[in-house]
């Protein structure tokens, strides 16, 4: 008979800007943190070239929806992976691979890589502004915001002016434009909760910073790496915050991981 468990559960989100560039650095952040959950974006392999083996050899199971090159998104757990969709669930094809929903301890996690939009005006703009407006009709045509649902994930949008180092230098641009930012708060409106603004409400807490001209250095940064739960995680959320260590190693990945938290949530003993 299965054992109920009480113990923290940590979920991690991490834009690693390449797996294979990067994969020394997400197997010793397994071995420091063993996250429960981690959501990674940006691989940039297709299915082929995936290291799963390395995965499996911590003891972790890994679902990966690849593309080559670009993009690509990814679910890590010691415990079983179930019920995978990979993209959007509404039959037409998105030839990004940016989406993956699976469930893992009751939970149903939707790991997203928002499109990036390169800049206000241009097409990828407003593919970027279709697709935030397609996740949202995915959030309410199959998800319910009274079941235990996180959304996480690199979502490329700055949701506020607390989030930017510069918030007048950055005012009106691309990851921080007002139909951005709009977009993204129709997810809140559905009923997801920013665990990080659950306890930090404070400015100058960031997640990314450019490779160029010391960004990291000087902490001049953007907070645009998200998880956000539904109402039955929200009080169960002790913590959330940006782990910045990575992101001073070399070679790293322009973004750092955030981990949220959560306590009191009772499941079945039992890693696969």
């Amino acid at each position: 008979m299965a054992v109920p468990e009480t113990v923290p559960t940590t979920v991690v989100t991490w834009n690693v800007n390449s797996l294979r560039s990067r994969l020394d650095h997400v197997l010793t952040f397994l071995r420091d943190h063993s996250p429960d959950v981690l959501c990674l974006q940006e691989l940039k392999c297709e299915e082929k070239a995936l290291p799963k083996e390395a995965f499996t050899e911590l003891g972790y199971n890994i679902v990966a929806h690849c593309q080559k090159t670009y993009n690509g998104v990814a679910i890590i757990s010691p415990y079983p992976i179930d019920d995978v969709q990979m993209g959007f669930t509404d039959g037409a094809a998105d030839p990004q691979a940016r989406l993956i929903t699976t469930t893992v301890r009751g939970m149903r996690i939707i790991n997203a890589y928002v499109v990036n939009g390169s800049e206000v005006g241009s097409d990828k703009y407003d593919y970027k502004l279709e697709w935030l407006a397609r996740l949202s009709d995915e959030l309410s045509n199959h998800h319910d915001p009274a079941q235990p649902t996180l959304l996480c994930g690199d979502f490329n949008v700055a949701v506020d002016d607390r989030d930017l180092y510069d918030p007048e230098g950055w005012a009106g641009r691309v990851l921080c434009s007002d139909p951005e930012r709009e977009g993204v708060a129709r997810w809140a409106d559905w009923g997801f909760t920013d665990t990080f603004r659950q306890h930090h409400d404070e400015a100058g807490l960031y997640s990314w910073w450019d490779y160029r001209m010391g960004a990291f250095q000087r902490d001049r940064g953007l907070r645009i790496d998200h998880v956000w739960v539904t109402e039955p995680l929200v009080s169960r959320c002790s913590a959330c915050e940006v782990i910045k260590t990575p992101r001073s190693w070399e070679k790293p990945s322009d973004h750092a991981p955030v981990m949220a938290t959560f306590s009191g949530l009772e499941f079945a003993s039992g890693k696969s």
